[in-house]
């Protein structure tokens, strides 16, 4: 009989605390609610993006039409990025002005105005344009490459493809620094320069070289200048570090063009043996360097004893491992500069010191 008892108050205490917390759910005061359903909604996560970035750039930022005898053949982006009393400047890419024969820039307002090429240079691949002061909307902000650290947000402003996606933003991180890229500056197969530039994988496509590469703060880092394009390999774009583009521009308003040294030689890498053998030139095939196969008279090279047959390996304490890597360190020096050039011949090791000249 007890047990029968025990049994039937535990249903009954049950029933009673169901009871009392459906009316305290239902019915109770408005704060038990609010917990209650609380848990169920704090799972979203709110990215509020970097649109406040984007729009403190956007209006400094430019689509480039390069013309031919009035007919455009091609097209690029770039951005106002300095201003004096009368001018304003454009940094964009050399070769999407290259070959040019009249410049137009189109704005966010869509605004159409002449521009004038300042000057270019290919191997830095910086170009400079003028525009008088009061027809930009805006001067970008520019930031340092040596505050961004890898993994950093960063988004890229430019004109991918056709004319209508025009100031498309594409967002990535910065996934390296100091990358070192062989290009082509002629357009050939033969890569003859190297580039040091930043590795993003912020989407780049053709129509955005030229265009800013920026941090989250909206600031300039770099000048988006080509995208590597090979099978299996995908997201991978590059910029040349502000400083760097600074730097060339500054020279080119001032001097009209980059000054580099200048040391005499034609040359060829040393595992190009088909022709090397032209020139009836058996390399090594296990060096690697950039082979002499020309001196002129009078330049340094000839003076300092160079001559066809030589293999260079090094500038200084640079490797040289081809004819771009060779332009590439050799570029680091002003005319007027004495280098230390370490080369092979006969296999013996040898070192000369040249002065450098300025090239013509």
């Amino acid at each position: 009989m007890k047990n029968k008892t025990n049994i039937i108050l535990t249903m009954v205490a049950f029933f009673i605390g169901a009871s009392g917390m459906y009316l305290l759910v239902n019915y109770g005061p408005k704060s038990v609610q609010t917990i209650v359903n609380k848990s169920e909604k704090e799972v979203t996560v709110i990215d509020t993006g970097i649109a406040d970035a984007v729009e403190k750039l956007y209006d400094a930022v430019v689509v480039v039409g390069s013309y031919k005898n009035g007919i455009l053949s091609s097209s690029g982006t770039g951005f106002v990025y300095d201003e004096d009393d009368k001018f304003a400047y454009i940094l964009t890419n050399s070769h999407v002005v290259d070959n040019s024969t009249s410049l137009k820039v189109k704005f966010t307002n869509e605004n159409v105005e002449n521009v004038e090429l300042v000057a270019n240079d290919p191997y830095s691949d910086i170009a400079v344009l003028k525009i008088e002061k009061d027809k930009i909307i805006r001067v970008a902000e520019l930031g340092e490459v040596s505050k961004i650290r890898v993994g950093d947000t960063v988004f890229a402003i430019g004109a991918p493809l056709e004319d209508e996606y025009s100031w498309t933003v594409t967002r990535g991180i910065l996934s390296g620094k100091d990358r070192l890229v062989d290009v082509s500056i002629k357009n050939s197969s033969v890569n003859d320069w190297v580039m040091n530039v930043m590795q993003t994988d912020a989407a780049i496509n053709s129509g955005n070289s030229g265009g800013p590469l920026a941090n989250s703060n909206g600031e300039v880092i770099g000048i988006t200048n080509m995208k590597l394009v090979s099978d299996g390999v995908e997201g991978i774009g590059f910029a040349i570090p502000i400083e760097d583009a600074i730097s060339y521009a500054n020279e080119l308003r001032k001097e009209g063009k980059i000054e580099r040294p200048f040391l005499g030689i034609s040359m060829l890498d040393a595992s190009d043996t088909y022709n090397l053998a032209r020139y009836r030139l058996n390399i090594d095939p296990t060096l690697n360097g950039a082979v002499v196969i020309d001196t002129q008279d009078g330049t340094p090279a000839k003076d300092a004893g160079l001559k066809l047959g030589d293999v260079i390996t090094k500038i200084e304490d640079y490797e040289v491992t081809s004819v771009a890597r060779m332009k590439y360190y050799l570029y680091k020096y002003r005319p007027g500069d004495k280098v230390k050039i370490t080369y092979i011949r006969n296999n013996k090791t040898e070192t000369t010191e040249i002065k450098l000249a300025k090239s013509e």
